[in-house]
């Protein structure tokens, strides 16, 4: 595929001036099946090469101000900060990243991303723009702590941020059973809510209501995203659910550097 078959979704969200982000989808790369086409992650089983190639077509067509710190992403709650010591950025795909689950920048020219294939990832951004961050948030991130360690890493009081959720797999497909509901109302029994029980003995998860839930309590009161399913749209969406082997996509957020 050209580069300019590179498509992406755009949060729609009152991002302040400079900030920007960015959604990818699955197409407008060059990796072969089952990671076709635009897969962004590494150590996956797809070619290096075709995971770099890919990865600079999105820094093309994003114009990024560097290359994202790509993360090892591990389900936790670890949140890196750009630009901190060791935060090194990690552009070849053969290299080691940094092990976390989020990462924040109060800098511009920081380019944080989060790579998912039904997990789901939320941005943030402070509202005079001068702080983002990207979390992964897959049910054991969310139940975990993820977007907790997230803003407090970000050090902006929650009613001053805004925040959007990303493409994940929607309740209709992501069934899960009792010890993940018992995860997230062990500390929160309204998050029942979230659950709701099919013909199976088993229980529907809608990560976008818990997610929402959670951002709420911890004072974030500007939520914006949510209503894909990556499970139910293959066309745009890879979804590790669906495929098993498959590529990732990427959310990536930034501080847009001052001209000059």
């Amino acid at each position: 595929m050209r580069a300019v078959d590179l498509q992406i979704i755009a949060p729609e969200w009152p991002a302040p001036p400079g900030v920007r982000a960015a959604f990818t989808l699955r197409t407008g790369g060059v990796s072969l099946a089952p990671y076709d086409s635009l897969n962004l992650g590494a150590r996956i089983g797809d070619s290096p090469e075709a995971v770099a190639e890919n990865r600079r077509r999105v820094r093309e067509k994003l114009r990024l101000p560097a290359e994202p710190v790509w993360l090892e992403q591990v389900h936790g709650v670890q949140v890196v900060e750009l630009g901190a010591a060791g935060a090194v950025r990690r552009g070849n795909p053969a290299e080691q990243p940094l092990t976390a689950d989020a990462s924040v920048a109060h800098a511009a020219g920081q380019v944080c991303a989060i790579r998912v294939a039904d997990c789901m990832p939320v941005l943030f951004a402070a509202r005079d723009g001068s702080a983002v961050g990207a979390a992964h948030a897959g049910w054991r991130g969310l139940a975990g702590g993820v977007l907790q360690a997230t803003i407090a890493q970000l050090g902006v009081p929650a009613a001053h941020l805004i925040a959007w959720m990303g493409p994940a797999i929607g309740p209709a497909h992501f069934e899960v059973g009792e010890d993940v509901r018992a995860a997230f109302t062990a500390a929160d029994a309204g998050a029942a809510s979230g659950f709701v029980a099919n013909a199976r003995g088993r229980w529907q998860c809608d990560l976008y209501a818990l997610a929402r839930r959670r951002l709420s309590a911890l004072g974030v009161s500007s939520i914006y995203g949510g209503g894909w399913c990556t499970f139910a749209e293959a066309g745009r969406f890879f979804s590790y659910r669906r495929d098993g082997r498959c590529g990732r996509m990427a959310a990536l957020i930034w501080i847009e550097p001052e001209p000059g």
